[in-house]
């Protein structure tokens, strides 16, 4: 019997969601013969079978190079914690049972959920209530546990190194402290692997709380040893010793999470009260999740999806794809978003960076 599958595209966009999409869609039509529906604006598309549309060969001709998805996505939907309004106030409601509902109204024998932690959760959580679900792992983060590398990270790596190298010419001119503030709530890969790459010379991380004083009085060393400039990378969930994440915009009843931001601004006016020195601050915020994807998450990006189709074409239901050294497997999306993969303080990459000078914040 000809399967019918559905595939969302849940939490923030990233490089390489349409390479999985296209993946999907064609290993499933050529290889298998089955129908695809694709889900627009992640599970929110559950709620409006409007938003439910079938996939061709046609629909995912020339995507692969384009960043984004075609599906489109939000990281809001949370249908077991959703914000409807009730008298006049906003309240959160589980309504997975109409998600439930809304597919098998569409006949899907199987749903595949691209997403990072947040939203392979939510798939994690209708697999419990009975849905036929594959995960695929999705962040710029990298913060995935049980995979080496989700897709959408090597593209922002690209796009904080060659900004690092951009900087660094206008910082040697001017002779100033420059500021590179990269994505990262709570894991520091961005900031840590671009810094090393582009040659910061200080790089602040989440896992490692930082200390002002010790990053001035770097910053003061390499000026006396004739460097009269410096790059600084840091993360947004970056934060000082005893000190608290900065944060832009509060949690409220419609934002589950506070929106992070000013880290940056933060370290720049602290700097300049310590140092004579000028400080400038570059935010990256979205272009990280911008742009064309590099050859690696294309290539990542595609093998995640020929091979979320296979799963269950073997019925492996409740798992993850994810890549292991060179090599697609699956692993249990229990397994997989049980923790956040972080940076550990003593490992390897923070022992190269501090083996090349950069000063970590501590």
């Amino acid at each position: 019997m000809c399967k019918n599958i559905g595939i969302l595209t849940g939490g923030g966009d990233c490089p390489g969601l349409n390479a999985v999409i296209r993946g999907v869609v064609k290993s499933a039509i050529i290889r298998h013969g089955w129908q695809v529906i694709g889900i627009e604006d992640g599970f929110d598309g559950l709620l409006d079978l409007r938003k439910c549309i079938p996939l061709t060969l046609e629909s995912v001709r020339g995507i692969l190079p384009r960043g984004g998805t075609i599906l489109g996505t939000t990281n809001r939907g949370n249908p077991f914690n959703y914000p409807v309004e009730l008298d006049g106030k906003i309240v959160q409601k589980d309504i997975s049972d109409r998600v439930v509902e809304n597919i098998q109204t569409l006949g899907l024998d199987a749903l595949i959920a691209v997403g990072g932690e947040g939203s392979l959760k939510i798939a994690l959580e209708l697999a419990k209530k009975g849905v036929q679900v594959v995960g695929v792992p999705k962040t710029i983060d990298n913060d995935l546990c049980e995979t080496d590398f989700t897709f959408g990270y090597n593209t922002a790596l690209e796009t904080a190194t060659d900004a690092l190298d951009k900087l660094h010419t206008t910082a040697e001119s001017h002779h100033r402290v420059m500021i590179l503030e990269v994505m990262g709530r709570y894991a520091g890969w961005i900031a840590l692997e671009s810094g090393i790459a582009g040659g910061a010379d200080v790089i602040l991380i989440p896992e490692i709380p930082f200390d002002l004083a010790r990053i001035c009085s770097s910053i003061k060393e390499r000026s006396a040893r004739g460097s009269r400039f410096s790059i600084v990378v840091a993360a947004e969930g970056a934060f000082p010793a005893g000190g608290d994440r900065v944060v832009a915009k509060a949690a409220d009843e419609c934002q589950i999470i506070e929106r992070l931001g000013g880290i940056g601004q933060y370290v720049a006016k602290q700097i300049e009260q310590c140092l004579d020195m000028d400080v400038r601050v570059t935010v990256l915020g979205h272009l990280q999740r911008g742009g064309s994807p590099t050859t690696f998450d294309r290539g990542l990006g595609s093998r995640f999806g020929t091979k979320a189709v296979q799963m269950i074409a073997d019925g492996e239901f409740g798992r993850m794809a994810c890549l292991k050294g060179r090599t697609i497997t699956s692993v249990t999306i229990e397994e997989a978003t049980r923790d956040l993969k972080l940076v550990d303080p003593e490992g390897e990459i923070v022992k190269t960076a501090e083996d090349l000078g950069i000063m970590m914040g501590r």
